[in-house]
């Protein structure tokens, strides 16, 4: 390589002086080739202090990244690269997403079945207990409640052990939870029992979404958390499977509820060889530790992962910088959702999604789905096996947004979704008023099947949404609010639910309140979501530092062309061609080409 120096390179920045990381963005954009690889053989790694320029070096292609990678590379060469007993590694790093996202989303697996066990227990457990109907309500609402203590203590959990730890802990919660439930004897134990579980239930469902969105590649971020909505589908759906299995055997809901211990053995067993959060690392500053969960988790061999780590890098010691200097609350992080606007328009935006998901019936309506067959005419036997149907349609509506929620976006989704599962309720609430035995059941399980296929593939939003959000530090603060605020308004709806039908008769809670909630939604989320897609998440910060006015003109535009789309039969322009199309590479350019 040639000694001479260009001489339009920064002053000092000779390929002998190795200035390089005091050199401004402008100056490093004019050096010559030898500088940037004598910058890069030497770990020269350049200060960056604003995410706009580590967005601008990303998507120029630039070396900055690569002196990064290679100083980090030098540090575990030096320090030497020594791995754990748990430290799986693959050739393929992309093979370890689909195992890590298996394991994590175990917990979806473990929260549906818990929420289903309860309904086929329903119809022995009071009984042999000698429960009145309250005390029974307070069972089942016992393991939301529960759940809210386990989100008010997923922000010290997370900050303090980690992700992964967080998911270990939730295990040996379920595992106690569910022990403490099969072996019930009085009404004070088994809602010990529901209550313990919820702790477990609580602090997981807050955890994995959050430790699968900060580990998965943008493209695949809304498909494999959305797949954490499909394990908990898949567990309810479980969850009537196995209440079916031991309706005729003695001591039938203990064996129900017992059931659940397997799950949480085999996850907790799994989750040991799973790596931390390569962005949780980062957030504590252990900036190598991070590189090396990235490295066996993303690898490092296409510029896209490069880069990724680097804006990674560059976005978490900018979010660190302005807190340190005031900009944000070091002692009460809480206070920054009051104080800093785009922490602000986060946290209103994911409860808010989470509201439209709770309040629009689903869980109550999972947790007595045994109790409402009864109601329309099926025995105690046929309304524990008719629950299927209604577990196996959430099942289903969830497989399109493992598929297609990256490929359709956020938006587009939650407005589509949101008035067909309104149109089941509104047969839901007919079906009261039908005559003849075989009439109201065809018309109920019709409305109950088109309802669970929509909503399934809707709540999919609920957990993708809040995972992303949110900027990093305040990631487990965040998720403290969402998680709690889902599992306190599941235990609201769940609890009041026979309460609410009887006021309002089963006709005006489903039609009525329900259905009111969903159209209402549907314009909040025409005016007021934005579109994550496709996006980083340190791009998805970005988007919510505009103010929320100039996203509401953006939206108001979109939803004017789309309606004017649909009146001219535009159809498929606005279901199929008209979807922004898939960035191949953070690095690509506006037009989406790459950067040389």
């Amino acid at each position: 390589m040639s000694a001479e120096k260009d001489p339009q390179a920064p002053a000092g920045a000779g390929p002998h002086d190795h200035h390089y990381a005091d050199a401004t963005y402008d100056e490093r954009r004019r050096m010559s080739a030898a500088d940037v690889q004598d910058a890069v053989r030497s770990g020269s790694v350049p200060n960056v202090h604003t995410k706009q320029e580590a967005f601008a070096i990303a998507k120029a292609g630039g070396w900055e990244a690569d002196a990064l990678i290679e100083s980090l590379e030098q540090q575990i060469r030096d320090a030497g690269d020594k791995k754990g007993l748990f430290d799986l590694e693959f050739a393929n790093p992309k093979h370890f997403t689909w195992l890590l996202v298996a394991f994590a989303s175990m917990g979806g697996l473990l929260s549906g079945l818990d929420q289903s066990l309860i309904s086929g227990a329903n119809l022995f457990l009071p009984a042999d207990l000698g429960l009145t109907t309250q005390q029974n309500s307070l069972v089942n609402s016992g393991m939301p409640l529960g759940a809210v203590g386990g989100a008010l203590i997923l922000a010290p959990c997370n900050e303090i052990f980690g992700r992964r730890m967080s998911i270990i802990i939730s295990c040996a919660l379920y595992t106690i939870g569910g022990a403490l439930e099969a072996g019930s004897i009085n009404y004070s134990m088994i809602i010990a029992a529901r209550v313990i579980l919820g702790l477990g239930v609580g602090l997981e469902g807050g955890t994995v979404p959050v430790y699968v969105a900060e580990t998965v590649e943008r493209r695949l971020r809304g498909n494999m958390v959305s797949l954490y909505q499909f394990n908990i589908a898949l567990g309810e759906v479980l969850g009537y499977a196995v209440a079916a299995m031991f309706l005729s055997v003695p001591g039938n809901w203990r064996y129900i509820l017992g059931s659940s211990l397997i799950f949480s053995t085999i996850m907790l067993v799994g989750m040991l060889f799973m790596p931390e959060s390569p962005r949780f690392l980062m957030h504590k500053g252990r900036v190598l530790d991070a590189y090396r969960v990235w490295r066996r988790i993303r690898g490092v061999r296409d510029i896209e992962s490069r880069e990724e780590f680097f804006v990674m890098k560059v976005s978490t010691e900018t979010e660190e910088a302005e807190v340190a200097a005031g900009g944000g609350s070091r002692r009460f992080p809480w206070l920054d959702f009051f104080t800093k606007p785009r922490a602000r328009r986060a946290i209103i935006y994911a409860n808010i999604m989470i509201f439209l998901g709770q309040f629009t019936g689903i869980n109550a309506i999972m947790y007595y789905m045994s109790v409402l067959m009864s109601q329309i005419g099926f025995d105690k036997y046929e309304a524990n096996y008719m629950s299927l149907v209604g577990g196996g349609s959430l099942l289903i509506g969830t497989l399109p947004a493992i598929f297609l929620m990256e490929t359709c976006g956020r938006r587009f989704w939650a407005i589509a979704m949101l008035p067909g599962f309104f149109i089941g309720l509104v047969i839901v609430g007919v079906s009261y008023h039908v005559h003849g035995t075989m009439a109201i059941e065809g018309t109920y399980l019709t409305g109950l099947i088109i309802y669970e296929i929509f909503f399934g593939s809707y709540a999919c939003l609920t957990w993708v949404i809040p995972a992303e959000v949110y900027p990093t530090y305040l990631r487990s603060y965040g998720m403290t609010t969402s998680d709690g605020w889902l599992f306190l308004s599941s235990f609201i709806v769940t609890y009041n639910f026979t309460s609410m039908q009887n006021a309002m008769t089963p006709t005006g809670l489903a039609l009525g309140f329900y259905g009111g909630i969903a159209v209402l939604g549907w314009f909040y989320q025409i005016f007021f979501m934005p579109e994550t897609k496709d996006k980083t998440l340190e791009e998805i910060d970005l988007i919510f530092q505009q103010p929320t006015m100039d996203l509401v003109r953006q939206n108001m535009a979109s939803s004017w062309e789309t309606t004017q789309d649909l009146f001219a039969f535009r159809w498929k322009k606005v279901f199929i061609t008209g979807h922004t199309p898939r960035r191949s590479s953070i690095v690509d350019t506006s037009e989406g080409k790459a950067a040389a």
